[in-house]
């Protein structure tokens, strides 16, 4: 007699989610309370030229597989264990055809190099362009009519800049103009639709995308009769928008299921069963907001319903090679400088404000790579089996001893930077914003090196307090007073010391370090339907513990009022640098 076998039952339900980050893709598995299982990572190409950043998505892809199947060695975790998925990525801009095959994007010709990265600023001139045009062009109107309203103007980080400099510059592919209205030879995308296309025949695209990318501006419910979640603040011009077009899907929203050969190739590759849920994607930042924001370190017992108001206390920093800064808030606030308001970007039901600084981490690594003393403190760190950080942080402390400094901080009292490298985000939002170190002189000795790492440190936070005191002064309705941490530098006691005493706030730590993996995982889990909403599965998953044993759960300001007194004076200079 015929047997028919019977398909494994679960026996456990795991959270996957993947980030593309802008050096590597990372995969993270979580259990049902939301703690990491495991963890791996996989190195993404990238060719840097001048102001020209490009990556592959076929080296993308191939990275995010040997993430996955690494992450699920290491967490003995079997694919069909997988209940959900979600993905988080950059905001980088994605060429190809219309059967999705990459398109180029570089000068080089290189056909592999079809990613704009984020950093990406060949697109100075376009950004100004479009800013400063008073073209009756409907492109031109949308950005423009944006920026006259919230006072701020469209950047190039983002993808209209760019994709109108790659049309401009001579690169032969984005000469293919469309056929007939049906067909187009070429598209643009966003890295976090690119993957979910990959991953789905679902292209919707989330809020976040169409209005913060691309200057849409979704509403708070479908108004159209066709359903649309999105309100073109005029009639579609076709070509560029074409694709935005579509309806918008929030962070709850989950792919459509389809037995269809693109998703059980697709499952294969992952090693996960064909049919997983997909969540909608979100930009990295965001979804590490979804990983941290309700982290609070001590709930009120008392309460008796959910305070709507007391999350938009809090501010979400996200450091890494950028650092993003983000608040909700429950009604449309337009702050100059600030990015938003984009409505359920984040957490749905909300509107989003979202500063920025555009380089931090990369600010550290420059500081400390390009100085005399680096191949020795890199050297003396190996030796000692700890990160470079961790020895310079050491460094500080002795030097403390060693000058009899009254705290840490002070040692830097005659050295000042301007930590805008990459241009200013926020709040002056100025792409050609240029650093400044003041106060340098002839010694090139790694105690040298460590006050400049500080003074840098410092530089970095004072452009948060800016960013934190521009919000609350523009009428943030939720008095920002919380700041809640994530990403690489979180992990950093003396980063997070200096922007707590700075910014004059307490700084909460998720208890799980990879709080941007875990937002991603939320959105599987939401798309899988063990929680009802976003929200939710936020408060169950999310909770507040220490990145590393050696730091508490909260880091508070110092108590000492010589320090906030020194960070006054030296935030003062802080800012009269800008009027130099």
């Amino acid at each position: 007699m015929a047997t028919v076998a019977v398909p494994a039952v679960p026996t456990r339900s795991v959270l996957l989610g993947v980030d593309v980050g802008t050096g590597s893709a990372r995969a993270g598995l979580f259990d049902e309370d939301g703690k990491l299982l495991g963890s791996a990572s996989s190195p993404i190409q990238i060719w840097k030229d001048g102001d020209c950043i490009e990556q592959s998505s076929t080296d993308i892809w191939l990275a995010i597989f040997a993430a996955v199947k690494a992450a699920c060695s290491l967490a003995n975790v079997a694919g069909e264990e997988v209940a959900g998925l979600g993905f988080a990525a950059t905001c980088s801009l994605v060429a190809v055809d219309a059967d999705g095959s990459p398109v180029t994007v570089s000068l080089s010709g290189d056909s592999r190099r079809n990613i704009l990265v984020w950093m990406d600023h060949r697109a100075v001139k376009q950004a100004e362009k479009i800013n400063s045009s008073s073209s009756p062009d409907l492109l031109t109107k949308r950005v423009i009519s944006r920026g006259q309203e919230s006072g701020c103007f469209y950047i190039l980080d983002l993808e209209l800049p760019k994709l109108i400099a790659c049309s401009g510059n001579a690169i032969p592919s984005f000469h293919m103009a469309p056929t007939d209205d049906s067909k187009e030879q070429w598209m643009e995308e966003d890295a976090r639709l690119y993957l979910k296309i990959r991953n789905s025949i679902d292209s919707k695209m989330s809020n976040a995308l169409v209005s913060k990318s691309s200057n849409y501006e979704p509403v708070k419910q479908q108004t159209k009769s066709s359903g649309s979640a999105l309100e073109p603040p005029g009639q579609s011009s076709g070509g560029v928008y074409a694709m935005l077009l579509k309806p918008a899907s929030t962070p709850t929203t989950a792919l459509a299921k389809s037995a269809t050969d693109h998703m059980i190739d697709v499952a294969k590759e992952l090693g996960l069963r064909a049919g997983t849920p997909v969540g909608t994607s979100l930009i990295d930042a965001h979804a590490g907001g979804v990983g941290v924001m309700e982290s609070v370190a001590v709930p009120d017992p008392e309460a008796k319903e959910y305070d709507k108001e007391a999350i938009c206390h809090r501010l979400v920093l996200v450091c890494g090679t950028s650092t993003c800064h983000m608040a909700v808030s429950c009604s449309k606030l337009f702050i100059p400088g600030v990015w938003g308001p984009f409505w359920s970007a984040m957490v749905p039901e909300y509107w989003l404000t979202e500063g920025g600084q555009s380089a931090t981490g990369a600010l550290l690594d420059y500081i400390i790579e390009n100085h005399v003393a680096s191949p020795r403190l890199a050297n003396r760190a190996a030796s000692q089996n700890i990160s470079v950080f961790e020895l310079l942080n050491k460094i500080l402390e002795s030097m403390v001893q060693d000058l009899n400094s009254p705290f840490l901080a002070a040692l830097t009292e005659d050295i000042h930077v301007l930590p805008d490298f990459h241009g200013n985000r926020s709040p002056i939002a100025d792409p050609k914003a240029k650093g400044v170190v003041c106060g340098l002189t002839l010694d090139s000795s790694e105690k040298q090196l460590a006050l400049l790492y500080l003074a840098t440190v410092q530089g970095i936070a004072y452009g948060t307090r800016h960013i934190v005191e521009h919000c609350n002064a523009h009428g943030h309705r939720g008095y920002i007073d919380t700041l809640l941490a994530c990403g690489g530098l979180s992990k950093n006691p003396l980063f997070l010391q200096e922007h707590a005493d700075i910014v004059g706030c307490s700084i909460v730590l998720p208890r799980e370090s990879e709080s941007v993996l875990l937002g991603a995982a939320i959105l599987g889990a939401v798309a899988s339907k063990k929680y009802s909403s976003l929200s939710d599965a936020m408060k169950a998953l999310n909770a507040a513990g220490r990145v590393c044993t050696a730091m508490p759960k909260v880091i508070h300001p110092a108590k000492d009022p010589k320090v906030k007194k020194y960070h006054d004076a030296k935030y003062r200079i802080f800012r009269k640098l800008y009027e130099q």
